[in-house]
């Protein structure tokens, strides 16, 4: 990639399992805006730890990188419809509010994989993301799921048990 990735403009500190450049044991997948300006492409190449049934992916590992994947276009779409660059501030941040894969076709291990993604509908506090995955030029799987706009402060002070100005 000739541009840095939205990951590393807009959270170079991240640690995310799928997608954070600062967990030395997770994916770090790296997610850009497609020429179209319309979608936002990833490549992943399945480690064969990533193995389900023989020469298969696994069916979790495509669930985790359309979660990521789809996450960031959502972010990407904030930005833009805010016109600022990722990076810029106040960072915005989402999360997962609900992950839905249909699984089309089996997916083959060694073959690079794209992801293809866009917002459905309004850009809002909850957004819907399309992803697709396709293995080569083969669709194998789309994921349709709703990504929520939040303050991630709050989101960890809530998640353990603290009150809204905890840190």
């Amino acid at each position: 990639m000739d541009t840095p990735s939205l990951q590393e403009r807009a959270a170079p500190d991240g640690i995310c399992y799928g997608c954070g450049g600062q967990n030395p044991h997770g994916l770090r997948i790296q997610s850009q805006w497609h020429a179209d300006g319309t979608h936002v492409v990833a490549t992943h190449v399945p480690e064969p730890k990533y193995t389900g049934w023989p020469d298969l992916v696994y069916g979790g590992l495509i669930a985790m990188l359309v979660d990521c994947h789809s996450n960031w276009t959502a972010m990407a779409y904030h930005y833009r419809a805010e016109g600022r660059e990722p990076g810029t501030l106040p960072r915005i941040e989402c999360v997962t509010g609900q992950l839905g894969v249909k699984f089309i076709k089996p997916t083959p291990m060694g073959v690079p994989l794209t992801l293809k993604a866009r917002v459905e509908g309004e850009v809002g506090r909850k957004s819907r993301v399309v992803c697709e995955v396709y293995a080569g030029d083969t669709l194998t799987a789309v994921g349709d799921s709703v990504f929520v706009r939040v303050d991630t402060a709050q989101l960890k002070a809530a998640a353990h048990g603290r009150g809204p100005d905890a840190s």
